[in-house]
């Protein structure tokens, strides 16, 4: 279930945060009007990396650098960018391992993805006699 502003996460409450391109746990410490703010306390899903309105395009003339929140860092937040987290809230630098090398990871297997591509064109390619 996702917040809204009429369904509002209580102060205190530990939240999931979808934030930019990467998600938090954090607490909610304020509320009211159409943002919340949350202090973030893990990092679920490290921000990718590059401009995002051209995606796996690695030629654009600004590849965004994009870091986590910082353990603390208080962000303000749509509600509907907010649900409530389930389970213990890991320690942050270890969520923040954690996250960097996943997102390093899907990365990996996208680059091992796009070699195999190239390498079945070839033989496509061989079979067209081009």
């Amino acid at each position: 279930m996702r917040y809204s502003i009429e369904q509002q996460p209580e102060v205190d409450s530990i939240v999931q945060m979808t934030y930019k391109t990467g998600v938090y746990a954090g607490k909610v410490i304020e509320i009211g009007g159409p943002r919340a703010v949350v202090q973030v306390l893990a990092v679920l899903k490290h921000p990718q990396q590059g401009n995002l309105h051209y995606p796996y395009d690695p030629d654009v003339p600004m590849f965004h650098e994009r870091r986590a929140l910082s353990h603390n860092e208080k962000a303000l937040t749509a509600y509907q960018d907010l649900e409530p987290y389930r389970g213990e809230v890991p320690p942050y630098l270890e969520s923040l391992v954690h996250a960097l090398e996943s997102e390093a990871a899907d990365l990996d297997r996208l680059k091992r993805w796009a070699e195999r591509g190239l390498e079945t064109l070839e033989i496509v390619k061989k079979d067209y006699r081009l």
